[in-house]
């Protein structure tokens, strides 16, 4: 696991990690409830921690934040299951029909 982020604003903490997951990166938010104990603690140290739980794909994840992300399907085109064969829209990244993931994400 590794920490890319930080931030005082939990629901941008969440945005990123619905961004992530939204590009197939698997991820974690860290310290929630910390800002209730922030003046017995460092500010610094009570901030929302973004962490992405595969070491490999923390450069990817940096990357896909720093463009700020996609809107869901921006730039993709309608994709065809390979387990099952039914087609589907692109802002999804699971067969309806059968549940398998999208090869491409």
């Amino acid at each position: 696991m590794k920490r890319i982020r930080s931030s005082h604003d939990l629901v941008a903490v969440h945005h990123w990690r619905n961004l992530l997951e939204s590009e197939g990166i698997r991820a974690e938010v860290r310290n929630e409830l910390l800002s209730s104990a922030m003046g017995e603690l460092p500010p610094a140290e009570c901030q929302v921690e973004l962490w992405v739980l595969r070491d490999e794909e923390a450069l990817r994840a940096e990357r896909i934040l720093h463009e700020g992300g996609t809107l869901a399907g921006e730039g993709r085109s309608a994709w065809r299951c390979s387990k099952c064969g039914e087609s589907g829209e692109p802002q999804f990244t699971q067969c309806w029909r059968c549940g398998s993931w999208r090869d491409d994400r």
